[in-house]
């Protein structure tokens, strides 16, 4: 087991700074969390505040993540959120009262140079991650991009994403897993695919809520099994990865966007334990 550990720990692992989150998968895990969409400013703050709160309790560097816009829902009648520019108002005053860096998300192109003003990291949705003049669009900001690996992707052939975001003179790149297709409404995770993304030298995220999603398995929007957010965020922990990415409610039943798939924050808690003490053991030089 030793042998094995000092092999892991030995890989050439990159830095990538998200404003005063340090990510790379040789040094503690990070947590990027929040809620899907932003349904109001007041819930927002709330899960913000407690996010804050807790992290500095169990001393974890974490960044806010929450969406403006989800363009990709299952129906034409799905709660998008309140747009671009009302949902970055928000997430500036989050980031100012709360002192974290901001993670949104982006799907078309002329929506980055807003979006860079807040955002300390642009991510590219899974489904979009092939998407050139979008990828390009966030690279060219200067931000910290991070890239969800498409669930019909490859673990290796991520490389072209990179190579896309490297091109626009951009190093500051994180990549994250949320799980491949399996048949009909269903996603499994093959923990491989982690290992192979550290290979990349860039830091490797792991997207545990997104992974136990069953899209569109419940007719016009997705359904989730949450018996498994804690089994599979302890697996991906162990393969030496450099954040862990959970989105959270206060009460996901009653959430506007994927709340069969989201933890409730006093849920949150006895996982991110877990999730610290599995993370401490795997990187122990």
């Amino acid at each position: 087991m030793n042998v094995k550990i000092e092999a892991r720990t030995s890989m050439k692992s990159k830095r990538v700074k998200a404003g005063n989150v340090l990510f790379s998968n040789n040094i503690p895990v990070k947590l990027i969390a929040g809620p899907c969409v932003i349904e109001n400013e007041k819930l927002i703050f709330k899960t913000a505040e407690f996010l804050k709160e807790l992290c500095l309790k169990l001393k974890i560097d974490f960044v806010f993540k929450s969406s403006f816009d989800k363009a990709n829902r299952s129906s034409i009648e799905s709660f998008r959120g309140p747009g671009i520019e009302k949902g970055l108002k928000i997430l500036a005053k989050v980031k100012d009262e709360f002192d974290v860096p901001i993670l949104t998300d982006i799907h078309k192109e002329e929506d980055a140079d807003a979006v860079s003003e807040v955002a300390d990291i642009i991510q590219i949705p899974a489904f979009l991650c092939r998407q050139t003049d979008l990828i390009m669009a966030a690279s060219k900001t200067g931000k910290c991009v991070n890239v969800k690996k498409g669930q019909f992707l490859a673990p290796w052939d991520i490389k072209n994403t990179i190579a896309k975001i490297e091109s626009g003179n951009n190093k500051k790149i994180l990549l994250t897993e949320r799980g491949v297709c399996f048949g009909y409404n269903k996603w499994i995770v093959d923990m491989c695919s982690l290992y192979e993304m550290t290979k990349t030298g860039y830091p490797v995220i792991f997207d545990v809520t997104h992974s136990i999603q069953t899209p569109g398995g419940e007719g016009n929007h997705s359904g989730g099994v949450k018996e498994y957010i804690e089994v599979l965020a302890k697996c991906g922990t162990a393969a030496g990865i450099a954040g862990i990415f959970l989105e959270t409610h206060p009460s996901p039943e009653n959430a506007l966007s994927d709340g069969k798939n989201m933890i409730s924050l006093s849920k949150l808690e006895p996982l991110l334990k877990k999730i610290i003490e599995i993370d401490s053991v795997v990187k122990r030089k």
